[in-house]
């Protein structure tokens, strides 16, 4: 078995240039690849951020108001943001408030 799998691969090095000299012949007539479908997956991934952000603040929402019906539902914390954030508990700050 060994020494039939070693002729197999000795037989793949040695026509392996045959096989690639047409398509290196060929290679700089070729039209480039297309970037229509990075840029589709792209825009895909995007807008599905931007729907599920959507889905996950308006699931807030609705559980705020079923604990405190009628009160004014506080700004959302950012999930996988950890850096400055200028709201503190729910509220802007005093001396950030314009007026």
């Amino acid at each position: 078995m060994a020494s039939y799998l070693w002729r197999k691969y000795a037989d793949y090095l040695y026509y392996k240039w045959e096989k690639t000299i047409l398509w290196d012949m060929l290679e700089p007539y070729r039209r480039p690849k297309s970037f229509t479908p990075l840029v589709t997956l792209y825009i895909f991934a995007f807008y599905t951020g931007v729907i599920g952000s959507a889905i996950t603040e308006q699931l807030y929402k609705e559980k705020y108001w079923e604990d405190h019906p009628g009160e004014a539902v506080p700004l959302m914390k950012p999930k996988f943001y950890g850096g400055p954030w200028r709201v503190m508990r729910g509220e802007v700050p005093p001396s950030i408030k314009q007026g």
